[in-house]
Order: structure tokens, then C-alpha cells, then sequence
């Protein structure tokens, strides 16, 4: 919502705060003009567990009788990152897109990178194989992935691969975090 629609909501808010009360649901609220901050109560939730949005996310499936591989339920975790409207509006569109809910469907409607090919790169330049860590990431800007998209998605995957040192990890992390914040800003 931008700066002026939110000075018009609050003028709206000012004039029929009487008799109605207003509810917001964002993912960020320093985005929210302090003026209408200044008129709510602010409850702040935490993220969801991975387990929480698989629950869910079953719940939908079976509803809706919606074909799905397991690959398809990771990356409808991972890609909602503890957000569970996320999460349903990429099954959503998913669904809407291919019918099948698998982890290359989800990745092609969301359009992030594929986690096993950022970790395939992690991997190899860890192994010093920095050829083959190139080629990876040609892959990656071939099928159209920003430095954004890729190293956001290197900060994500970082910590999960097994053959990597733990000071190996934080230093990756710490890296992809420091370009990822400048790229980002």
C-alpha cells in the first residue's frame, strides 16, 4: 500500500473510528506510516513451523483432491518460509498452473531458483571445484535468475548442506548475507 493510499485510510480511519474497527495483516509493519501504527494495537506473530504449514497444507490437499509428490510439499515449504497465506497461494497457483503439485512445478511458479542446484554450487565451490561452480551458476543465470534470486536462495540452502564444516556454513552464510544485504537495499 503506498504512502498517500495509507494517509487516505488514515483519514478514513479518523472519520469513522466510531463505529468501525479496522484489522491489518502485513508481513512487515515498519512499512505501515506511523500515523496509522499509532491507531492499532500491534500483535506480532511469530513464523510458522515447517510442520505447521505441512499440516495444513495436507489438510487443503486432501480437501481439494490435489495430486502431489513429497518434492512438491518441500517446496511448498521452503519457498513459503513460514508464511502460510504464501504457502496456499503458491499451492494455488500450482495447482491452477500444472494440475500436479511437484518441487519443479512449485519452483516454476514461484520462480526460485531450485534449492538442489544453489547446493550443488555451495558444494562445489567448498570443494574447491570453482568450474564446475561457475557452470552452476551459468546454469542459473541461463534460465534467467538474478545475483538476488541466487545468493538469497545460497543464504537459505547454505545451512542445510551435511558436507560442509559448521565454520564452513557461517562463513558462507556470513558472505551471501553481506551481498545479499547490498543487493537487496
Amino acid at each position: 500500500m503506498t504512502g498517500g493510499a495509507q494517509q487516505a485510510l488514515r483519514r478514513t480511519m479518523e472519520i469513522y473510528s466510531s463505529t468501525t474497527r479496522f484489522a491489518f495483516a502485513c508481513n512487515q509493519s515498519n512499512k505501515i506510516i506511523e500515523p496509522l501504527q499509532s491507531r492499532c494495537a500491534i500483535l506480532r506473530y511469530s513464523r510458522l513451523t515447517d510442520e505447521q504449514v505441512v499440516k495444513r497444507l495436507m489438510e487443503i490437499l486432501a480437501l481439494e483432491n490435489v495430486e502431489y509428490s513429497d518434492e512438491g510439499i518441500a517446496a511448498l515449504v521452503f519457498t513459503a518460509e513460514g508464511d502460510m497465506r504464501q504457502a496456499i497461494n503458491n499451492l494455488q497457483s500450482t495447482v491452477a498452473g500444472f494440475g500436479f503439485v511437484s518441487g519443479e512445478n512449485v519452483f516454476k511458479v514461484v520462480d526460485t531458483p531450485h534449492p538442489i542446484a544453489v547446493q550443488a554450487m555451495v558444494k562445489a565451490c567448498y570443494e574447491g571445484k570453482i568450474d564446475v561452480a561457475l557452470e552452476k551458476l551459468e546454469e542459473l543465470w541461463d534460465k534467467g535468475y538474478s545475483a538476488v534470486d541466487v545468493i538469497s536462495t545460497m543464504f537459505r540452502v547454505t545451512k542445510t548442506v551435511d558436507t560442509l564444516s559448521e565454520h564452513s556454513k557461517l562463513e558462507f552464510i556470513r558472505v551471501s548475507s553481506m551481498y545479499n544485504g547490498r543487493w537487496v537495499s
